[in-house]
């Protein structure tokens, strides 16, 4: 099998930008299908898959993640490498991609570096009936669509419109698995991590109902016994 290439140059070529506007999801598992190590990502991860990570957030337009995955991950502000920043800049892109929480209720910290510390004055998508004059709307645009939940193909039209087409979603399960429901997803990128986790560990989606969306794998490199899978609408 193809190893996983270690220039930054090869990684782009693995994960290119599209000539469309592209949604592109971001996770790692188990080999037994777990999301997390005692609740975390970070348990999972292994050779190469940084490396990954960072290449999807640089060639993104806007990085959507879900308040919960916010505060458990303890996300930190969208501020990339220098390199990564000189390269964005050489390929015509704004130096630091837009950072999007989707918040059902605004419940989130101020104080959190994601907003403190923040290059690009984040956005929170929300939705009508979450709570009125939350002090989040001191740090971020807080856009509210839908009446009773977000609504996430609005939220997707809506940075479209911003001039942000490449879009990359980094979970958690409940947030990919609403994008599935509303036929959003473009492309799975997917890291396998050599381990058996057991326990109460979920998967990477949760979510209501949806039909099975057909994916075309695109490609399977390999690092270390980490595994690297690319899968894209067939």
């Amino acid at each position: 099998m193809p190893r996983l290439p270690s220039s930054p140059a090869e990684l782009v070529a693995c994960y290119p930008r599209a000539d469309s506007p592209t949604l592109r999801v971001d996770f790692i598992a188990s080999a037994d299908g777990a999301v997390s190590v005692d609740g975390l990502s970070a348990g999972l991860q292994g050779p190469g898959d940084k490396e990954v990570f960072d290449t999807l957030r640089m060639v993104c337009d806007a990085l959507i993640v879900a308040a919960g995955t916010v505060r458990a991950e303890g996300y930190d502000a969208l501020r990339l490498t220098a390199p990564a920043r000189r390269w964005r800049v050489a390929h015509g892109l704004p130096e630091f991609p837009l950072m999007v929480i989707v918040s059902g209720s605004l419940d989130l910290d101020p104080e959190q570096l994601i907003f403190s510390d923040a290059p690009i004055r984040p956005i929170v998508l929300t939705h009508r009936a979450a709570p009125a004059g939350s002090p989040i709307a001191e740090v971020a645009e807080v856009i509210r669509l839908g009446d009773d939940e977000v609504d996430l193909a609005a939220g997707v039209r809506l940075l479209h419109e911003r001039g942000a087409t490449q879009l990359l979603c980094e979970g958690g399960p409940g947030l990919l698995g609403s994008m599935i429901a509303a036929d959003l997803v473009d492309e799975l990128c997917l890291t396998v991590a050599p381990l058996l986790v057991g326990g109460p560990a979920g998967r990477i989606a949760h979510g209501p109902p949806a039909p099975p969306r057909r994916m075309s794998l695109r490609h399977a490199l390999t690092r270390d016994d980490m595994l690297f899978l690319r899968y894209a609408r067939s």
